[in-house]
């Protein structure tokens, strides 16, 4: 009976918005006058061309997951060589570049690898809508010999379990780490 009440109370209460008036308070407090940077949209294209330039680039610093990296952060990395394009050196060797931190993801727990996605790469004079979007780094997935581990433990009840604490790795990227990115010179 106390369910049914429960019920009727949520939904009356829904459906005369005191709680869509609380969220909104909520949301007006939080976030309050604060400006946000609208995402960069690209509505003229053309995609056709597969034409693709490599562009490597390694990063200056190393990056961990272990660390404090958060998403957002702004990270340095350079061009390891010289990019050509008919004859042309475009991007000239060891031209420093900016990347976002976009997306990280901890490790988990059964193996599971922690993962960092680093996009929004931003070279000098070259439009950021031709080149690749993310790179991803990915830590030792473990749970490739933990699964199986689990089921065969699973016999004696509670040490299957036990392999819920065993997690995945870190997510690195060193200074020697070597990126592939690609440039389509002739996207619009």
């Amino acid at each position: 009976m106390n369910k049914i009440i429960c019920y009727l109370l949520l939904f009356y209460l829904l459906n005369t918005g005191i709680v869509y008036a609380v969220t909104d308070t909520f949301v007006d407090e939080t976030l309050g006058n604060k400006e946000f940077e609208a995402p960069k949209t690209h509505t003229v294209y053309n995609y056709q061309s597969t034409e693709k330039i490599p562009v490597i680039i390694t990063s200056c610093t190393k990056i961990k997951s272990e660390n404090d990296v958060k998403e957002g952060n702004l990270i340095s990395m350079k061009v390891y060589s010289d990019v050509e394009y008919n004859g042309e050196i475009i991007i000239p060797k060891d031209t420093i570049l900016t990347a976002k931190i976009e997306t990280t993801i901890p490790s988990g727990m059964n193996g599971i690898p922690a993962s960092i996605i680093i996009g929004s790469f931003d070279i000098p004079n070259i439009d950021s809508n031709k080149l690749t979007y993310s790179y991803e780094i990915i830590g030792q997935d473990r749970s490739l010999w933990v699964y199986p581990l689990k089921w065969a433990l699973t016999i004696l009840p509670p040490t299957g379990s036990l392999t819920n604490f065993i997690f995945g790795g870190h997510a690195k990227l060193s200074t020697k780490k070597k990126i592939k990115l690609y440039y389509y010179p002739e996207w619009i």
